[in-house]
């Protein structure tokens, strides 16, 4: 929905930087995926809502959501006919725009953009860190991590005002330092305490490979690297 009118959206066949560029039908204007935002004719500049989502596996989400509805597309069988790709260093169609070596070329990162700054948190530093609380472009923001089934999500640490520091209390339940809430890592539900029913305010993320990220925010800092402290 923009400005109260429905659009349809279809696959252009083309790429910015790697990154799939879809058309709406109505108008025929370009829109980058990663952006969610109008680059090119009627509608440029335009953005579209973020609403959030998770990448994480089918056995998780038919947990959570049993009576959910699946959309199947193309491939049916038991193997991933992208596998061959993941393993190798290839960088998709068109190649790498900008040479960075800060991560491999295909680590996957939980990229997060804040008032033009840019952070990407590497899955293999999530992995032992599956709770980060960070600063990005300066919104607190909270990054919670399951290495089982490779969902990262990202939070506004900020309820009501007061700005909240969590730990893990018991695998993805979380306490903050602050008023001792227990919360829902993945949903960012306060489950008891003081805060209970409040709600953690998503904030806008993605997964994606490396080389896709940097190429887009070539100034993106690396949780992990670039950090000489980072915020536990």
């Amino acid at each position: 929905m923009i400005e109260g009118d429905e659009y349809t959206f279809g696959v252009s066949g083309k790429l910015i930087m790697n990154v799939l560029v879809m058309y709406d039908r109505q108008t025929k204007t370009l829109w980058s995926q990663l952006l969610g935002e109008a680059v090119e004719g009627e509608l440029k500049g335009t953005k579209l809502e973020f609403l959030p989502a998770w990448q994480t596996t089918w056995a998780d989400w038919k947990e959570k959501h049993p009576d959910t509805q699946a959309l199947r597309k193309g491939y049916y069988g038991g193997r991933d006919p992208y596998d061959s790709y993941y393993a190798s260093g290839r960088t998709g169609v068109i190649g790498q725009t900008v040479l960075d070596e800060r991560l491999h070329v295909k680590e996957f990162v939980v990229g997060v953009e804040q008032n033009d700054e840019a952070v990407a948190y590497p899955f293999s530093v999530l992995n032992s860190l599956p709770v980060v609380n960070d600063f990005v472009g300066e919104v607190p923001i909270l990054v919670v991590f399951s290495a089982e089934t490779g969902t990262g999500v990202v939070f506004s640490r900020d309820v009501d005002g007061q700005t909240l520091t969590f730990q893990t209390q018991d695998e993805l339940t979380l306490v903050d330092e602050e008023t001792y809430t227990t919360w829902d890592g993945l949903t960012g539900e306060a489950i008891e305490g003081t805060l209970s029913g409040s709600a953690l305010k998503r904030i806008k993320s993605t997964s994606s490979f490396w080389f896709g990220w940097k190429d887009w925010y070539p100034s993106t800092r690396v949780f992990g690297i670039d950090d000489v402290d980072p915020v536990p």
